[in-house]
């Protein structure tokens, strides 16, 4: 399994340059069957990076470009009369594959971001009273611009809470530039990356990421975390019990990647930090003095006892 996910990580940098943690970590959701949010400007390879991960997986996927007309139907589908055979017909939307990027979510109101809550969670949609599920491994990666940005909507606090990770791709430093540039110019920076993994493959790997053990002291330890971002000053409303969940299992797919069968203290703290700062609320006064939710759990991982 292992060889396996470095087949695929490697397939994935032939195409993406300098970006192996952010990788790795979207890998670590895959396995550990949580969602994406990816955050930064435009034009560092936000998207790239999605569609080199669903050209090396044997998987269906769809596209969603999101816009401020773009509605709830567009991304779950909808009904149609029949007109033959008298009867309404319903057509699936893009959000029933296995991979679903939807681009720039931030640019479409609320509503229509509110359509991804359903599928997300319980991975089926439902229109006009019939359920639709969605083919399984199922991930749904989305990007977005910071909202400083012109023409953005705030992600609601229930839809980020369904992201297992929010991520930040980064500016590549000079090195990977100067090799992103001699690629260009050669022509072979958008190589077609073929399928590596398939379906199977993954599942597979998810049983096995549910096997990794965690230590009772371990649980503990999580629990204590989240607990404390619940009673800290600067934190209006803390982490949910869906966080702590989905903390472990990112946990135990770390663990994976390191080829391990348990969990060690490390794997928590490194899971509290991709999967809880964008679960937490703060404070006004928080929020003026420039405080991040990384820095605050950051804090709590100090004070916590390991």
């Amino acid at each position: 399994m292992r060889e396996k996910i470095q087949i695929l990580k490697d397939n994935i940098e032939r195409r993406i340059v300098g970006k192996g943690q952010v990788i790795d970590r979207i890998i670590v959701c895959l396995l550990a069957e949580g969602h994406v949010l990816l955050e930064d400007v435009p034009g560092v390879g936000k998207t790239s990076i999605v569609k080199a991960l669903s050209d090396s997986l044997s998987l269906s996927f769809s596209r969603i470009q999101c816009t401020p007309d773009t509605t709830p139907g567009d991304i779950t589908g909808f009904s149609v009369y029949d007109q033959a055979n008298g009867v309404f017909k319903t057509l699936s939307g893009p959000v029933v594959n296995n991979i679903v990027l939807a681009d720039e979510l931030n640019r479409t109101s609320p509503k229509t971001q509110s359509a991804l809550l359903e599928v997300m969670e319980e991975h089926k949609v439902t229109i006009d009273g019939t359920d639709i599920p969605v083919p399984e491994p199922f991930m749904v990666i989305a990007t977005q611009n910071p909202k400083e940005m012109a023409g953005t909507y705030p992600i609601p606090e229930s839809q980020l809470d369904r992201f297992m990770m929010r991520l930040s791709v980064g500016y590549p430093d000079a090195k990977s530039s100067e090799d992103m540039a001699k690629r260009f110019l050669e022509g072979n920076l958008h190589d077609k990356t073929s399928p590596v993994l398939s379906a199977t493959d993954i599942l597979t790997m998810r049983e096995e990421v549910k096997k990794v053990s965690i230590h009772e002291d371990l649980r503990i330890y999580a629990v204590k975390i989240v607990d404390e971002t619940r009673t800290k000053a600067e934190i209006s409303c803390g982490a949910s019990p869906r966080a702590l969940l989905s903390m472990l299992r990112c946990a135990q797919a770390m663990a994976f990647m390191a080829d391990r069968d348990y969990c060690i203290p490390e794997d928590i703290a490194d899971a509290a930090k991709l999967c809880l700062p964008h679960r937490i609320m703060l404070t006004t006064e928080a929020k003026l003095s420039r405080t991040t939710g990384d820095y605050l759990i950051g804090q709590i991982l100090t004070r916590v006892k390991v």
